[in-house]
């Protein structure tokens, strides 16, 4: 885990800190899986109309490529962007 993401925990015991940090990671995983399968989720639905053959058509594939860039450019940019207005808050305080 980044020390950045500790913040102000340095005076905690180092066995609360162990504990803090291995929670902090099992959300960010958490998280990870919940932007995956709503990736998923919404590409799919948008993207697959029937269930004609095992393998996606040539649109359909297209189309989920489209989906997956678009998503994760988007939460990308989010993510940005909301590290900036972090900085801005703590460079306030």
């Amino acid at each position: 885990m980044d020390k950045s993401m500790m913040g102000d925990l340095g005076s905690l015991p180092a066995e609360d800190q162990a504990r803090m940090a291995t929670m902090i990671d099992q959300l960010q995983v958490r998280d990870s899986l919940r932007m995956y399968n709503n990736l998923v989720e919404r590409c799919f639905t948008d993207c697959v109309d029937s269930f004609r053959r095992k393998t996606l058509d040539k649109q359909e594939e297209s189309c989920v490529k489209r989906c997956a860039e678009k998503f994760l450019k988007h939460s990308m940019r989010v993510g940005l962007r909301f590290a900036e207005l972090n900085q801005g808050a703590a460079t306030q305080d």
